[in-house]
């Protein structure tokens, strides 16, 4: 095996600052491909990080020039001296390590390399500020990836939903045949969360994507009065929203975005396992893409597992958690308090990048499934007319009522199951069913699975319909 060379060890990739193996599934150059979105990683790495406190802090210093704090070419010192600091990562990793403080080496280190305009760097903030507001630049930018991203996954769910609208399958409840639905239906069901899951990412914007200025106790005493108008310029410089007050132990918009993140994480969990489950061999209804080369098993050459279905339910269930540990890390003391900002810093870059990952594989079984119409077929006859208690049911109970057709039904359906006979027989034999003198050849027509799917094509047609209009509508504002 040969060594790898001293340039690929980017600390982005390959983990700490100053090189050496990844030790997370999200950064793993073996593992990783399999459950991270690269381009998401990339924005929470330690360069994305660091180049988001780096542009507030450059955003502060333009918006004190502008309001006469500070002189107006500090800002283009200041910004020639972050492109600097960005390139000595090491240095940065031994003062953090030495000061045992996140910020403050990099502020020292923009300073240094800002020549006399360094003493503008910093002033009146504290390290909060630009942390929170460097969290947040992240996840604008995470947010429009994500998004984008679930663009994309609905897009090949309204397709398959339309394309599958009129296909007849088994409807299961309790993992056992229950009623006929259509494909297309099950789809549509899927398609509808994921609008739901667009909406909310929508709505939560305008509570997480808002900067931080307060100074040490959120009170912007350190401003001589031109805080909020400060804040305000160096919030718009960010294209971020100004806060009303300072939020530094009020963490709600962080915990609300990673809610909203990880309902879509197990959204596309459960679309996964619907595909393995229903690609097991004796189900045999879906199966998840297959090329010549992928292996199922080291000592079973057969097999072809639902490999990358199993990943993301796994993937799936990393992000369960992240909700928990965000709502801990909402309970916070005082007017600041730094015990939970590690909770924040992990579980934030987590979530998106584990979520991100979850959606493009997502996006990739779907648009190669593989649907198997012959199975879906046999399958929904597998139990015969049995399957069709509840049309006998309700047919029955306009004669009789509810009550009575259930019990009436019942009885036969048993009889069915034990006898191995059809339900149509075992009910023709029943005495209640021959006083209601029901119609023999209604009966007949009333047990065919394909014509009892009640309405689910009209369902499917409204989901699909509805994200239609919704993208015509993004697109006549763009």
């Amino acid at each position: 095996m040969t060594a790898e060379p001293a340039e690929a060890l980017d600390p982005d990739v390959a983990g700490p600052a100053r090189g050496g193996s990844p030790a997370h599934l999200i950064d793993s150059r073996l593992l990783g491909s399999l459950f991270a979105s690269a381009a998401v990683r990339e924005i929470f790495s330690d360069r994305g990080m660091v180049r988001a406190w780096l542009d507030a802090e450059i955003a502060m210093v333009q918006a004190q020039a502008e309001v006469g704090m500070a002189p107006r070419e500090a800002v283009a010192d200041i910004r020639a001296g972050a492109d600097l600091v960005e390139r000595d990562f090491t240095e940065l990793a031994d003062e953090i390590e030495r000061t045992a403080h996140p910020l403050v080496p990099v502020v020292r280190m923009l300073a240094d390399v800002s020549g006399a305009s360094g003493a503008y760097v910093h002033l009146g903030a504290t390290t909060q500020d630009i942390t929170d507001t460097g969290l947040v630049l992240q996840c604008k930018e995470g947010l429009a990836q994500v998004e984008g991203l679930l663009r994309g996954l609905i897009d090949v769910l309204a397709d398959l939903a339309a394309r599958y609208r009129d296909q007849p399958m088994v409807g299961r409840t309790h993992a056992q045949h229950a009623l006929p639905i259509t494909l297309g239906f099950k789809f549509a069901v899927l398609l509808a969360e994921c609008e739901r899951h667009l909406e909310r990412l929508r709505d939560v914007r305008p509570r997480v994507l808002v900067g931080q200025l307060g100074g040490a106790v959120g009170s912007l005493a350190s401003f001589d009065g031109r805080g909020i108008e400060v804040r305000d310029r160096m919030m718009a410089h960010l294209g971020l929203e100004s806060p009303d007050v300072a939020w530094h132990t009020a963490r709600d918009g962080f915990t609300e975005l990673v809610c909203a993140l990880s309902m879509l994480s197990a959204t596309c969990g459960k679309i996964a396992n619907e595909i393995r489950v229903l690609q097991r061999t004796e189900v045999a209804e879906l199966e998840e893409p297959f090329t010549l080369g992928k292996v199922g098993s080291s000592t079973m050459p057969h097999k072809r597992n639902p490999m990358f279905a199993e990943f993301a339910v796994s993937n799936a269930i990393l992000t369960r958690q992240s909700p928990a540990a965000m709502l801990a890390a909402m309970v916070q003391e005082h007017e600041r308090d730094m015990s939970m900002w590690g909770v924040e810093w992990a579980v934030v870059p987590e979530t998106f990048v584990l979520t991100a990952g979850l959606v493009e594989r997502v996006t990739e079984l779907l648009s190669g499934l593989v649907v198997h119409p012959e199975a879906l077929h046999r399958n929904l006859h597998q139990l015969g007319d049995l399957l069709l208690s509840e049309a006998a049911m309700m047919m029955l109970a306009h004669t009789i009522g509810k009550r009575e057709a259930h019990d009436v039904v019942y009885e036969a359906a048993m009889q069915s199951w034990e006898t191995g006979r059809t339900l149509r027989e075992t009910l023709l034999e029943s005495e209640q069913v021959r006083r209601a003198d029901m119609d023999h050849e209604a009966l007949t027509a009333a047990l065919v699975p394909e014509d009892y799917i009640g309405s689910c094509r009209e369902m499917v047609d409204r989901v699909v319909e509805r994200t239609a209009r919704r993208v015509a509508a993004e697109a006549a504002h763009e």
